[in-house]
């Protein structure tokens, strides 16, 4: 089936290539993201027996850090290789300073091959759901062991999955252990034939992640209201542009932080807060030691910035939840923070943290978009239900960490049978 695969995708990007050509010559941006996937592998370092760490994007180079950090605090720190699929991703882990970081290139021999050869890796970490065929295939010729964290897979994947069920199971055959987030996510897993004896229950990496540090002083409230609405897409903006006008009605004082999700929809997202009539200033326009003014709306336009504007909010709203195709975003930044959450109904991406803040308190639920206005105005007027809510999301956060060191000794495990023979079982504590 190995051959087949690479088969179809040298028949597919044949097919595609004068698409992708045409694209490349009229599109300096995807012309530059095609050229550092392909030149990606030239950057992986010889790091020979190097725990070999693969997160996507920014939410998923987040979980990284904090498995990166929790390795670094071992006696025996090893040697540590990070990849992302996307541009966002690498210049997230280099402004983190995580280590040697490079583009994963294209999902074939040809590229790959070097990669391997270089790092010689004694264990790849997947993050959440990143499957790619001819990585995990690779892996599994060259006998790497792979450890899938944080690992997550919807009811909507399942059924997808039940379709081609054979083709998952050669897929996912290298992979020697499943750490996955919930128990729906495990469950889902099994009910696709997976050996019972790789999956465990480790919780999500996210809930060990601490408040960020206070962001800079363009966001000082001086106690007036102030609302976060953290990584909106598209459909998001629309009724957040409405609460806003609503919202600055009712508090003329109100501050307001946007930050999408994706920095190219920045032009988007401006041109939907100047049509409702929306005054803004972007973060990299404003003077760090200058407090953003009474009713001023900020729009952050660098990444990595979010987490540290958590901290001042009253309440935030977590983008992305309004769309059954997207699922939802990280509700536990704000929830660390002690801050009462708020988001839309689809949170497939995120169901077990859903279910455990709307169920304590911590986090709310909206049924449709244009609960937004009348959810904040409420939390907004009374503090003492803000309050208890913020409590809420905090303790739950606390109540579910320890991911990280159970997730540290399954990679452990693995990573030392390449030194002294074929590891068995998985943590005490799954």
């Amino acid at each position: 089936m190995d051959a087949l695969y690479h088969i179809i995708i040298a028949l597919t990007l044949l097919a595609a290539s004068p698409v992708i050509l045409l694209k490349m010559a009229f599109d300096p941006a995807f012309r530059e993201d095609i050229k550092a996937r392909l030149a990606g592998g030239g950057h992986a370092p010889g790091l020979p027996g190097a725990i070999w760490i693969h997160a996507s994007s920014v939410g998923e180079v987040r979980a990284a850090k904090l498995l990166i950090e929790a390795l670094g605090r071992l006696n025996s720190p090893p040697p540590i290789a990070l990849s992302t699929f996307t541009r966002t991703g690498l210049e997230l882990a280099e402004k983190e300073g995580l280590g040697p970081a490079f583009r994963l290139p294209p999902d074939s021999p040809l590229w790959l091959a070097p990669v391997f050869d270089r790092l010689r890796p004694s264990v790849l970490v997947l993050i959440e759901a990143e499957l790619w065929p001819g990585l995990l295939r690779i892996c599994r010729a060259r006998g790497v062991p792979i450890v899938l964290v944080n690992g997550r897979l919807s009811q909507k994947s399942l059924g997808r999955y039940r379709l081609v069920r054979p083709v998952f199971r050669w897929l996912t055959a290298g992979v020697r252990v499943f750490a996955m987030r919930g128990e729906a996510d495990a469950e889902r897993l099994r009910k696709l034939g997976i050996d019972t004896e790789k999956i465990f229950v480790t919780g999500n990496i996210k809930f060990d992640q601490g408040p960020a540090a206070t962001a800079q002083a363009a966001v000082e409230t001086n106690d007036e209201p102030f609302v976060v609405f953290g990584s909106t897409r598209p459909g998001d903006e629309a009724p957040v542009t409405l609460a806003l006008k609503k919202l600055r009605q009712e508090f003329p004082g109100l501050r307001a932080v946007i930050a999408p999700r994706h920095m190219e929809r920045l032009g988007e997202v401006e041109s939907l807060l100047s049509a409702g009539g929306l005054a803004f200033q972007r973060l990299s326009e404003t003077d760090p030691a200058a407090a953003l003014p009474p009713g001023g709306i900020l729009l952050l336009d660098r990444l990595g910035e979010l987490a540290g504007f958590y901290p001042r909010a009253q309440v935030a709203f977590v983008g992305g939840s309004f769309d059954p195709a997207i699922g939802g975003h990280n509700i536990l930044e704000p929830a660390a923070a002690g801050v009462p959450v708020v988001f839309g109904r689809h949170m497939h991406s995120f169901e077990e943290e859903a279910r455990l803040l709307t169920a304590s308190g911590g986090g709310i639920a909206l049924a449709s978009p244009e609960d937004l206005h009348p959810t904040l105005h409420r939390l907004l007027t009374d503090a003492k239900e803000r309050q208890r809510r913020g409590r809420a999301a905090r303790e739950t956060v606390l109540d579910h960490r320890g991911s990280v060191d159970r997730n540290i000794e399954l990679i452990q495990k693995f990573r030392l049978s390449r030194e002294g023979g074929e590891a068995h079982g998985g943590p005490t504590t799954s």
